[in-house]
């Protein structure tokens, strides 16, 4: 594949996965608790095509050099933990964090989870 095109063909699978994260984020935006996801990007390895300091015509240097990148890539998405607006809901069992944290969940199976949503309600 031509280099121009692999950089281009790395650039839309990383805006690919951009979109989807940012279209999940949507999608959730009325969910209680949710944090949105943001992705995560990385160059790919460079080409040193003049070393830094190298001739580029008679009467002048390259001081940096000539670097092509080979493009970029996803390495994962960060949540963003940052707490949003509190709203009051008069349920005597709906708690909030303001701040750092998360409520300890014991799932039906018995083990642990964590979580940011604070609308809790009795089992019967």
């Amino acid at each position: 594949m031509l280099p121009a095109l692999w950089v281009a063909k790395t650039g839309l699978a990383a805006q690919d996965t951009n979109l989807t994260t940012i279209s999940n984020n949507l999608a959730n935006v009325s969910t209680t608790g949710f944090k949105r996801d943001r992705a995560e990007f990385q160059d790919l390895l460079y080409q040193i095509k003049r070393q830094p300091g190298a001739q580029s015509t008679q009467d002048s240097e390259l001081p940096s050099g000539l670097q092509v990148g080979t493009g970029v890539r996803i390495v994962g998405t960060q949540k963003n933990f940052s707490a949003g607006s509190l709203q009051t809901t008069d349920q005597p069992l709906d708690m909030a964090i303001n701040g750092r944290g998360f409520f300890q969940i014991m799932q039906p199976d018995g083990t642990t989870a964590y979580s940011r949503d604070g609308t809790f309600h009795l089992d019967s």
